[in-house]
């Protein structure tokens, strides 16, 4: 995982994005990769997972030693130098883009970002990415994600990725160095010998679209939503590995009681009375006076 942001910002789903690694995968070695994760603040947030034996740790990130001996470090060093336009997208977030993708060419492993649920353990996944949309007339993927990832050391394709970023890179188009990156590398070595992976369909972890996500969030309305809302989750508990929870879109969003993200929610804690309800955190914090959620865990 990567976390650029403020630790202000780190709050319930992060954290439960954390608890559902853990709850599917308990001998995990899970490293958050962030400056501000890194600090005494972070390990305590980071401490109840480690009492309980789990295997965690923030390390602020080194971009010159990670970077080196990639496409990426010349990109790198141009930025520095003031030879490369950050543009107006916020520069963090393509730095978390190539962070992520130098990490894995290095080490190899699994990426995931901070808003993404698991749901069940990944063990069986080698070299995959994962489709966002689908062409319904085709079968055919039209959009790639780099919100999951798992590849091996030194893959091929990673490093098209890195290559392509530090050629093309645009700091002014949202998901150019990100979601579309993916998408044009893999439209073109697709079949060509040397590159082993598999795309899998957007049901593996992206069950829900962007533009759809507040169905997850939303209680029942009557017995015929519930019927839906039941169906839908029986769906994703057999067919996706993950979901992607899309923050940009539904950050602002309360998880009601009895919604499909609930009853998730219940599958996937391990710290369960502090983080699958939140309507209960939010009433025990009026209760207690309490300003931060974490407090009360």
């Amino acid at each position: 995982m990567t976390w650029i942001s403020s630790l202000k910002s780190f709050g319930y789903r992060e954290r439960f994005s954390i608890e559902s690694v853990f709850k599917s995968h308990p001998h995990a070695c899970l490293l958050i990769i962030s400056s501000s994760m890194d600090t005494d603040r972070g390990s305590y947030l980071l401490k109840p997972f480690k009492d309980q034996g789990f295997k965690v740790t923030a390390i602020s990130p080194d971009f010159e030693y990670i970077f080196r001996s990639t496409s990426a470090e010349a990109w790198f060093d141009g930025l520095k130098k003031g030879n490369v336009d950050p543009g107006e997208v916020p520069l963090g977030q393509n730095l978390s883009n190539l962070l992520r993708l130098a990490v894995l060419y290095k080490y190899g492993g699994i990426y995931l970002d901070t808003d993404v649920i698991v749901l069940k353990s990944f063990k069986s996944l080698r070299n995959v990415i994962g489709a966002q949309t689908m062409d319904v007339q085709t079968g055919n993927w039209s959009r790639l994600n780099n919100a999951v990832m798992i590849f091996d050391k030194n893959h091929p394709l990673l490093f098209k990725f890195i290559e392509d970023f530090a050629i093309s890179f645009n700091g002014n188009k949202w998901g150019h160095n990100g979601p579309y990156l993916v998408s044009r590398v893999v439209s073109r070595v697709t079949d060509r010998p040397g590159f082993n992976f598999t795309v899998l369909p957007p049901l593996a972890f992206y069950p829900v679209g962007w533009n759809r996500i507040q169905s997850l969030f939303h209680g029942p309305i009557d017995a015929v939503h519930l019927r839906w809302l039941t169906a839908k989750l029986k769906h994703i508990r057999e067919n996706s590995f993950g979901v992607h929870l899309w923050n940009k879109q539904s950050r602002r969003l309360k998880v009601e009681k009895g919604s499909i993200l609930n009853r998730i929610m219940w599958d996937c804690c391990v710290f369960c009375r502090c983080s699958s309800s939140v309507s209960a955190l939010q009433v025990l914090q009026k209760e207690r006076g309490v300003k931060n959620h974490r407090d009360l865990c």
